[in-house]
């Protein structure tokens, strides 16, 4: 399957909601592979300029393909080096050559409506991702150009991972008794009042697995994308049981990807990846 620029993809599910939960039932794995290129970190054999980083990012994704539920890049890893077209070119290497495995584009777009359309076609025509995270704080009308798109998810940041994100995340809104906290709101939002094509997940960090256990009550069985688990400190088990073991994209990047920095990077990355999957499978 080619994948065109400006033009949609078309994925061999309807959406990315059953493409996700088909990958996972028939491979049994929650295990997200974020593509992270940090060009400091890249193997040494690699050399540091020209199509390294596809190079690098494709040779991980052959490595690591059978072991994920889905491939998350971050695009700020491929713009800061001037390396967006090595980003068209790894996702439709992915769709070409996986084409059951869903693409999220890590972004985390947040502006008003109408230039939220252009990031929205950025993200879905442009890249031809399955489905790419955002940021709620300016409200619905910057998520809504995201949602015309009726096949392709996307994920709101809700609690994230970083220790920064409490000096918003954890504020207390509105008039409730116990006061309701931002990120349980926007957890409530999302499920009851944004969730317009049931394509809708939230991103909640795995180094606050009580939060986790919270927004999993507010928002039912709802996709979750959990960043953390390796190199950020996050604790498989207490992610799985937070997460009630259902509907988890469990995220590792950097343990994964800098396993080595040797030639045999993209086999140490398999290793590290089929430890991650395992321990998950353990729980």
């Amino acid at each position: 399957m080619t994948i065109k620029a400006n033009s949609p993809v078309k994925s061999s599910e309807n959406n990315f909601i059953q493409k996700y939960q088909k990958r996972v039932q028939e491979h049994d794995t929650m295990l997200c592979v974020g593509l992270d290129p940090d060009i400091t970190k890249l193997p040494l054999a690699l050399p540091g300029h020209g199509g390294a980083i596809y190079s690098f990012c494709r040779d991980i994704v052959d490595a690591t393909a059978d072991l994920v539920c889905a491939f998350k890049p971050q695009i700020a890893y491929f713009a800061s080096e001037r390396a967006e077209d090595q980003l068209e070119q790894l996702i439709d290497y992915i769709h070409q050559n996986y084409p059951e495995i869903p693409v999220i584009l890590d972004a985390k777009r947040g502006d008003i409506g109408s230039t939220a359309k252009h990031y929205a076609r950025e993200a879905f025509e442009r890249y031809g991702a399955d489905a790419v995270t955002v940021n709620p704080y300016m409200g619905f009308d910057s998520l809504e150009p995201y949602l015309e798109y009726p096949d392709r998810g996307i994920f709101i940041l809700c609690r994230t991972s970083n220790p920064g994100g409490s000096d918003l995340q954890f504020l207390n809104v509105g008039d409730s008794s116990p006061p309701q906290k931002l990120y349980e709101k926007v957890a409530y939002l999302a499920a009851n009042e944004w969730n317009k094509n049931g394509q809708v997940g939230l991103v909640v960090g795995a180094t606050f697995p009580a939060e986790i256990t919270r927004v999993r009550e507010i928002v039912g069985d709802m996709p979750l994308l959990i960043p953390g688990i390796g190199a950020q400190g996050g604790d498989t088990v207490a992610t799985v049981q937070a997460g009630k073991k259902t509907n988890l994209l469990i995220n590792s990047s950097r343990a994964i990807l800098y396993a080595s920095r040797d030639q045999d990077f993209a086999q140490a990355a398999r290793k590290a990846a089929i430890a991650t999957r395992d321990s998950i499978r353990a729980v």
